[in-house]
């Protein structure tokens, strides 16, 4: 009986165990992120703490709910998710440390007859923290071997990019555009952390390239600065400012703050700083968006003029959306600094591709579809929505509106995706209480389980339908 009760009890804390660094995994290991900003608690509940107290105050029969109800739901929980637990270095290395700690407790209990029940909370605290100290100690090194291979490339440019939206688009269109010219290598996909910064330095860049430019998100003060203070950029980008992750900074004051730590680059040579961010230009800084002008957006691309000291440049790029004049004209002034003439820039820009999931065009089944899937901000949003509307026949809109944003900014998007689409598809529980309010409900259908999502719009759409996936979010939101 005790070796049955010594293997539950290890299997019992490894399934705790997977609980919790699935969520830790998703928050970007931040304990507090977990327990302060988890959007639903529910889960906590019944897949943490129930079965914790049981295991307590249950005895012998916990574990016919453990192996009869716990598991099967655990996992059945685990096969639903959109965005499951990759077994990364960190993961491994944290349930081999839970493991032996785990093991190492209950030899202990048994070998002194200690113990009543095994202990649940120490291992899985004791994991944890030590897990913390052992990636601490790792990440040092990382940054160690990335700041040196930095230095043996002294000839590097190095461009940052930070925005509270579309900085992966800035980014990309830079590595486009300067790329007909240069050896340019861009932080692949989202990377925007300084661990995954490191990363990409120390096993992805090339040791010719000639631009490398890094992209810079936050989710709070001194997370721009951290990156910053490490790759020193020569150039820096901050696109538009907005309430993004506003529930993480609280006031809009201090996003545009933390997006500024960018300008303390000891090598900055210039910036350009959207209008948004509302700071005052000098020597090193020159604010744009304001030269944008006779900007037409349709269904086969965008048109703006840009009225500069030289004079005035058309651009046309393929790329859908309005808000993309602002990501490519960042992208034009930093390949100017480059020594890329504006004129020659535009003639690149007209081959540009669009980024993936970022009103990405497919046309399928006689019906349009549109994947802004990535585009998680209410600017971006509303654009794609003007965009649509140009379209003559029947709109259907699948979104689970804004993630990390404000109820104003979701009641904006509401009220605008009921004047403009036949059919409104809401994913995900966080905001259908908003978008039931402002939506007609003979117009509005609710999609709580993604996976259900093909059955769904074969049964709602039909051929000549324009579908616009707007913004996505993993399950967990």
């Amino acid at each position: 009986m005790i070796w049955f009760q010594l293997f539950s009890h290890i299997l019992l804390v490894m399934a705790l165990g997977w609980y919790l660094a699935t969520n830790l995994q998703w928050y970007s290991y931040k304990i507090e992120r977990v327990i302060l900003h988890h959007t639903r608690y529910v889960w906590h509940l019944i897949y943490f703490l129930i079965p914790l107290f049981a295991y307590y105050f249950t005895g012998i029969y916990f574990w016919i709910y453990f192996y009869f109800a716990y598991l099967p739901t655990l996992w059945l929980w685990h096969r639903k998710l959109d965005k499951k637990l990759v077994l990364t270095g960190r993961i491994k290395r944290f349930f081999a440390l839970l493991a032996m700690l785990t093991l190492f407790q209950d030899l202990l209990c048994l070998a002194k007859e200690a113990c009543e029940v095994f202990g649940v909370i120490l291992p899985l605290t004791m994991a944890v923290i030590g897990s913390m100290m052992i990636e601490k100690v790792l990440f040092h090194g990382f940054k160690l071997q990335a700041k040196r291979k930095l230095e043996s490339m002294p000839d590097l440019i190095v461009i940052g990019v930070t925005a509270s939206y579309g900085k992966t688009s800035i980014k990309n269109f830079i590595a486009q555009i300067v790329g007909h010219e240069k050896r340019v290598y861009a932080t692949p996909r989202s990377v925007n952390t300084l661990g995954g910064v490191m990363k990409d330095i120390n096993d992805d860049l090339p040791e010719e390239t000639e631009v490398y430019i890094v992209e810079m998100g936050a989710r709070g003060p001194g997370d721009i600065a951290e990156i910053t203070e490490f790759v020193q950029p020569h150039f820096a980008v901050v696109g538009v400012i907005g309430p993004q992750h506003i529930e993480y900074f609280k006031t809009l004051e201090r996003i545009r703050n933390t997006k500024m730590e960018i300008l303390a680059s000891k090598r900055l040579e210039h910036a350009w700083v959207h209008t948004s961010a509302h700071v005052e230009p000098d020597d090193r800084v020159t604010l744009f968006g304001d030269e944008i002008e006779h900007l037409e957006a349709t269904l086969e691309g965008v048109d703006f003029d840009l009225d500069l000291p030289q004079g005035k440049v058309h651009v046309h790029i393929p790329v859908l959306g309005a808000f993309n004049a602002v990501n490519v004209t960042a992208a034009l002034h930093v390949a100017n600094a480059l020594g890329i003439p504006y004129e020659k820039g535009a003639e690149y820009a007209k081959s540009l591709e669009p980024v993936e999931h970022r009103l990405q065009r497919i046309d399928a089944g006689g019906k349009i579809i549109l994947d802004d899937s990535f585009n998680g901000n209410v600017d971006g949003m509303l654009a794609s929505f003007e965009l649509v509307s140009q379209y003559p026949g029947r709109k259907v809109l699948v979104t689970p509106g804004l993630v990390e944003s404000d109820i104003e900014s979701n009641e904006k998007i509401a009220k605008r995706a009921d004047e403009i689409f036949d059919l409104v598809i809401v994913t995900g529980k966080i905001n259908q209480p908003i978008f039931k309010r402002f939506v007609d409900g003979k117009k509005l259908h609710r999609l709580d389980d993604k996976s259900k999502m093909q059955e769904m719009l074969g049964a709602l759409t039909r051929p000549g339908d324009l579908i616009l996936f707007a913004n996505d979010a993993p399950n967990f939101m």
